[in-house]
């Protein structure tokens, strides 16, 4: 046993982690939209849908550095070292962001915390979206055309997810409108079109998500 198939070990333990706990996100979700339910239950179960999106967000910091190190370690591109190091410290500030942020709920500085990641997100999505056509195109750096469809569709992901956040961004006030002035049409109504449009991009995120496991897994040429 060696690098490169601890790696690839890690690598599947990822995907499971962020596949697996975004369909726990999925039904918490759905539960929380049933207004049969008392609404301090259906907090509780907002409450444990925030703590089980932590593992599909860790994974998916995870999944930068390690797709980057994967690829090197597996002869599909020479990284240089810098760029290793680079990818895995990119991997260790989004880290601390995205746990920062959970941790740090309700305080000040979150909103500012949310901003620098929403901008390293993009960062990222531009990178693995150049990645991908340059090497579609023959430019390189990738050879096989599966790796390089999969660094799109990588770069399509993070986009879904983005505009996860983008689209999900009026709930927070509205369902604090729910908590303060009760559950009733006047508040439930516009707060479930606001989750309406945000799962949009998450039922977007689950197809990629398995688009790219099976690009990773057949390899197909």
């Amino acid at each position: 046993m060696g690098l490169y198939d601890i790696l690839v070990y890690v690598h599947v333990l990822a995907f499971v982690f962020w596949l697996g706990g975004d369909l726990g996100v999925a039904i918490l979700g759905s539960a929380f939209r049933n207004r049969a339910k008392p609404l301090a239950t259906r907090l509780e179960l907002l409450r444990l849908l925030g703590v089980v999106d932590m593992g599909p967000r860790t994974a998916w910091v995870v999944m930068v550095p390690l797709s980057i190190t994967l690829v090197d370690v597996a002869g599909y591109w020479a990284v240089p070292d810098w760029g290793l190091w680079l990818a895995w410290l990119v991997g260790a500030v989004w880290m601390s962001l995205t746990w920062a942020i959970h941790v740090m709920t309700g305080k000040p500085i979150v909103p500012q915390l949310k901003q620098i990641e929403f901008w390293l997100k993009l960062a990222i999505t531009a990178f693995y979206a150049g990645i991908g056509i340059t090497s579609l195109l023959g430019w390189g750096p990738l050879v096989e055309s599966w790796l390089s469809q999969k660094a799109l569709v990588f770069a399509a992901i993070f986009g879904a997810a983005i505009m996860i956040d983008v689209a999900g961004k009026p709930v927070g006030p509205l369902l604090l409108a729910v908590i303060e002035k009760g559950s009733s049409d006047e508040t439930e109504i516009p707060l479930r079109k606001a989750m309406d449009r945000a799962r949009l991009w998450v039922w977007l995120t689950y197809a990629l998500l398995l688009v790219i496991g099976f690009l990773g897994s057949v390899k197909p040429t």
